[in-house]
């Protein structure tokens, strides 16, 4: 069954804290948080501050995905408001390894994501290193997109690759995942998905969770 991380950018900001209250009783274990800059993305989202502020009213597991430049600036900064994985995007960062080394040193669990048009090759050789590899399935920057089909075969890619090499790294899917395709990701060997207005858009947010669980039963 695959697990499912709700992404707070499809949240309705002018109730945030009773929209991050309503996750602590469904069966997802992470909130997906996407900071961008408009820089490495057309689009800004929100920043630590905000982060910290919504810590102490969830105990779920806080994945904090930086869509940004100068991602190493910047972990420091995450960490201390509460993130328990961040992510960064290989497009962005200028040494890898050096990046995913500090993460781990703030012991945190440290990802890398990669764009659509980004091979999983890229990155193949840092697979070892990393906790969870994230793939997008939508060009980043704004939510409501749709999945982009050919990124079925990337996460088959990529689930190879991690079996062949006989590591445990996740694989996270992010970007138009919904109900109709959530199967697809999960058999293609996904193990978490995020998911935006899928769960945010639904009025029972329990019952948006469950749904896109049972569907990879």
């Amino acid at each position: 069954m695959i697990k499912i991380a709700p992404s707070l950018l499809a949240a309705d900001f002018t109730k945030l804290g009773s929209e991050v209250e309503s996750l602590n009783t469904t069966q997802a274990n992470m909130l997906h948080l996407d900071i961008m800059d408009g820089i490495f993305v057309p689009n800004i989202s929100f920043g630590y501050d905000i982060v910290k502020q919504i810590r102490p009213i969830s105990s779920l597991i806080f994945d904090v995905h930086l869509m940004i430049s100068n991602a190493s600036k910047y972990i420091d900064k995450f960490a201390d408001a509460g993130a328990n994985s961040i992510t960064v995007h290989y497009e962005a960062v200028d040494d890898v390894e050096a990046i995913i080394n500090y993460i781990h040193s703030k012991g945190l669990r440290a990802a890398v994501s990669v764009k659509p048009a980004t091979p999983i090759e890229s990155i193949a050789q840092y697979l070892p290193l990393m906790d969870m590899l994230l793939i997008m399935s939508v060009e980043p920057g704004f939510g409501g997109q749709k999945y982009i089909a050919s990124s079925t075969e990337k996460i088959q890619c990529a689930r190879r690759i991690i079996s062949e090499k006989g590591l445990k790294t996740s694989i996270q899917v992010d970007g138009g995942v919904n109900a109709s395709n959530v199967a697809e990701v999960y058999k293609a060997g996904a193990d978490i998905a995020v998911a935006g207005t899928a769960v945010f858009g639904k009025a029972d947010r329990n019952a948006a969770v469950n749904d896109l669980m049972e569907r990879t039963l």
